[in-house]
């Protein structure tokens, strides 16, 4: 497959060939649906906490005796059956992180960027370099690129002026070649790469 590159002009500058071998049959579903759901799993905080009956405040003395009194027998003013007493098995934190493979990542991000590229959603770049920080300047390349929804931009590396003139679009991220990851891959309406960050990818997907 070959895909057509343009200048930030929006005018063509070559073809780029794609080195890595798409996957064109269902291989990889499996491994893409692994990688998104550890994927987002890492992301949950896992910091809930509740206090047991051993940690919350309060005496162990017996409310009041056990029998006369004409109530319900009771212990602690710690037991869970009490306003302001502990709670039985409640959340504490925890990591909810699931272990994924190298080799099922590699294929997850192969088997997504196939998809993207049969689907014609991948756009390349010969670079992208900002005189100024302007968010004004950025727009003029989205509209140039004829980019509609939303967008990933996937640079060689960290570039200050585009970081500052995309941030304030709600539509476009930014991610570099080493950070990109199946779920960058799906997410995003438009995938726009730089040739270099390209070829990055390539290399990660080489074997």
């Amino acid at each position: 497959m070959k895909l057509s590159v343009k200048n930030i002009q929006g005018k063509d500058q070559g073809e780029l060939e794609v080195k890595f071998q798409l996957i064109e049959d269902g291989r990889g579903t499996q491994a893409v649906h692994d990688t998104v759901v550890a994927y987002q799993a890492a992301q949950r905080s896992g910091t809930a906490s509740t206090k047991t009956v051993g940690e919350v405040a309060g005496t162990n003395k017996k409310p009041w005796r056990q029998k006369g009194t004409g109530r319900a027998r009771a212990g602690s003013f710690r037991s869970p059956l009490w306003a302001g007493g502990g709670v039985v098995f409640g959340p504490k934190p925890r990591s909810f992180a699931k272990k994924v493979n190298a080799r099922t990542k590699q294929l997850a991000l192969r088997k997504a960027l196939s998809e993207r590229l049969k689907a014609g959603d991948v756009v390349v770049v010969d670079d992208i370099k900002l005189s100024s920080p302007k968010t004004k300047d950025f727009l003029g390349v989205i509209t140039a690129l004829d980019l509609k929804g939303s967008t990933l931009i996937v640079s060689s590396g960290a570039d200050k002026n585009l970081t500052l003139a995309s941030r304030n679009l709600p539509d476009v991220a930014l991610t570099t070649s080493e950070s990109l990851n199946t779920y960058d891959v799906l997410r995003p309406d438009k995938l726009v790469f730089t040739r270099n960050a390209f070829e990055k990818v390539e290399a990660r997907l080489a074997d």
